[in-house]
C-alpha cells in the first residue's frame, strides 16, 4: 500500500462515518441554530482539533492504553459521560426557565463566546474514548510500511478534517438559511431543549456500554 492509496482509501471510511449523524452533527446544528455560522465554525473546528489529537495520539501508540487497560477507558467513558450529560440537562434547564443556555468552560469576557463554542467542541471530542478506540483500530490499517507514523497519522486525521469540515460547512449554511425564517426566542429555546435531549441521551449510552 503507498501513502496515496492510503490515504484515498481512508478517506472512503473516514466519510461514511462523517456523513452519519451523532453527537458531533448534533453541537454544530445546535450551534447554527441558535447561535449563528461564526458560533457554529468555532465548534466544528473545535470537533476537528479533537480529530487531530486522536490521530496523533493513536500513530504515537498513546491511545492504545485505552484498548490495553480497562481501567483508563472506563475512567475516560465516564468522564465523557458525565459531561455530556451535564451539558444536555443545563441546556435544558436553562431553556425552561429562559435563561441563555450557553454552558461550557469558564472563560474571560473578552475570549468570547466563539472560543467557549471552540473549546466545547474540543472537549467534547476528546472525552469520547469510542473516537480513540476508533483512531487505535483503524489507523494502523492505513499507514504503509516504513512511513512515519506521526506524519502518516496526523495526514489521515487531516483528510478527516476535511471530510468533516466539508460536511459540517453544509449543515451550517443549510441550518442557518432555515434560522432567518425560524428565528425567534421560542425556536432557540426548543432547539436547546432538543439538543439537551440528545446529549444526555449519548451521555447515558456511553456511560452503560461495555465497550
Amino acid at each position: 500500500m503507498t501513502p496515496v492509496s492510503a490515504l484515498v482509501s481512508f478517506a472512503f471510511v473516514a466519510g461514511m462515518l462523517t456523513i452519519i449523524p451523532g453527537l458531533d452533527t448534533a453541537l454544530v446544528l445546535r450551534s447554527a441554530m441558535t447561535r449563528g455560522r461564526r458560533h457554529a465554525f468555532a465548534t466544528a473546528l473545535g470537533i476537528n482539533t479533537g480529530v487531530l489529537l486522536w490521530g496523533a495520539g493513536a500513530a504515537l501508540g498513546v491511545t492504545a492504553l485505552l484498548t490495553a487497560s480497562q481501567v483508563a477507558y472506563t475512567v475516560l467513558r465516564y468522564a465523557g459521560a458525565a459531561y455530556l450529560v451535564w451539558f444536555g440537562v443545563t441546556l435544558v434547564r436553562r431553556s425552561l426557565s429562559g435563561g441563555a443556555a450557553e454552558p461550557g468552560p469558564a472563560v474571560t469576557a473578552a475570549s468570547g463566546g466563539a472560543y467557549r463554542a471552540w473549546m466545547r467542541g474540543v472537549a467534547t471530542n476528546l472525552l469520547n474514548p469510542k473516537v480513540g478506540v476508533f483512531y487505535v483500530a483503524m489507523l494502523p490499517q492505513f499507514i504503509p510500511k516504513g512511513s512515519p507514523h506521526l506524519l502518516m497519522g496526523l495526514l489521515l486525521a487531516l483528510v478527516h478534517n476535511v471530510e468533516g469540515l466539508a460536511w459540517f460547512t453544509v449543515l451550517i449554511f443549510g441550518t442557518t438559511v432555515a434560522r432567518r425564517r425560524l428565528s425567534g426566542e421560542r425556536v432557540h429555546r426548543w432547539t436547546d431543549r432538543m439538543t439537551g435531549v440528545v446529549l444526555v441521551g449519548f451521555g447515558l449510552r456511553l456511560a452503560l456500554s461495555d465497550h
